[in-house]
């Protein structure tokens, strides 16, 4: 990622990311007064403030942590956070309307981005709302990411499997394509989500050893915070372009293990690399294949995917898998300080080796 290098250009100053989740608790030390007023849309009585699971909050600290207290960095520590509350805990039955509402509310705030580290099946009215839901939003100007899944399946979940949405699935620090990582023709980008760093939800004070598609979508919603910060006249569309065109690969793209390849800002942010391109073609919707994005350089470090990712996959395409009206939360994501920046909990968090699943 280049982080110091990165926050001499852009911190992601600026830029307010809608955080979908179980809540954000605004008195976590690492984003203490940087975490705006939301919306509590799934609990009785409503309280955004309030994170009784603690996956929001470590989505939260991934993307804008400050580091504070010997704390956890997160990719872009200058964004904002608005806290939506749309899930409970692992699994939180009607979920979907929730996060119908949630994404409408967002839309309709000052957040460009709209972050959704969750996965999993909807049918009927839920899928709908959320579908429509997502247009909404794409047409007010936003960008929506979502996890893959960690099941490992061939099986993009919702509501990363809704055209127009960022389907972010997980890589590993080999560069490889995560094993738990969902796969599927909707996969759009990869970020770092292995070996990093999170409070540990049952330990007060602790940190834990963390993996999972959550925190590749915090970190690729951080990487497109910190762009659109260096870049606010760009629009959605513009910003994922350069996205899509500077990401690392190997082999073919899009590929249904990566898409398009892993999230790298530095490409965009200090070598200049990627053309925004037309303001108001969505890259990932548009009619014509010509018109999307293509990839272009190789990765730096990125290893070669032993042929994981070498079959070409078109890149969207309407999931029809449905089941039951259940929402999965992926609780298996941390704060991004292993792959951001060494702090002094990851010795600790090492000594441990403490999982989550």
């Amino acid at each position: 990622m280049r982080a110091d290098d990165l926050w001499k250009v852009s911190t992601g100053k600026g830029v307010t990311v809608a955080v979908l989740d179980t809540g954000v608790d605004p008195t976590a030390a690492e984003i203490r007064g940087r975490v705006l007023k939301g919306k509590d849309f799934y609990n009785s009585p409503p309280d955004a403030g309030r994170d009784t699971n603690g996956h929001g909050t470590n989505m939260a600290i991934s993307i804008a942590g400050s580091g504070a207290q010997g704390g956890l960095k997160g990719l872009a520590p200058d964004a904002r956070i608005l806290p939506v509350t749309v899930l409970k805990d692992k699994v939180s039955i009607g979920a979907g309307k929730a996060a119908a509402k949630g994404i409408r509310y967002a839309a309709d705030s000052d957040a460009r981005i709209i972050n959704l580290s969750m996965g999993g099946h909807a049918h009927g009215t839920d899928r709908a709302a959320e579908e429509a839901a997502v247009k909404y939003a794409l047409k007010k100007g936003k960008l929506v990411f979502a996890s893959t899944g960690n099941d490992g399946e061939d099986r993009v979940e919702f509501p990363a499997a809704i055209p127009g949405v960022v389907a972010v699935g997980a890589v590993g620090t080999n560069g490889k394509v995560s094993k738990f990582s969902n796969t599927g023709r909707q996969v759009v980008l990869a970020a770092p989500g292995e070996e990093t760093p999170l409070h540990c939800t049952e330990s007060e004070g602790e940190y834990c050893e963390g993996r999972g598609t959550s925190v590749a979508t915090a970190l690729a919603s951080a990487s497109a915070a910190l762009i659109w910060s260096k870049h606010p006249d760009w629009t959605a569309n513009q910003v994922l372009r350069v996205m899509i065109e500077t990401a690392g690969h190997n082999g073919p793209v899009p590929s249904k293990y990566i898409g398009y390849g892993t999230v790298r800002p530095a490409q965009v942010l200090l070598e200049g690399k990627g053309d925004p391109g037309d303001p108001d073609v969505n890259p990932l919707l548009a009619e014509r294949q010509e018109e999307s994005p293509k990839p272009s350089g190789s990765p730096d470090s990125a290893k070669k995917q032993d042929g994981e990712d070498a079959q070409s996959q078109p890149q969207q395409e309407k999931a029809a898998n449905e089941a039951d009206g259940n929402r999965t939360l992926w609780i298996v994501a941390g704060a991004g300080a292993a792959v951001v920046i060494v702090v002094g909990a990851v010795l600790a968090v090492r000594a441990r080796n403490r999982r989550v699943a």
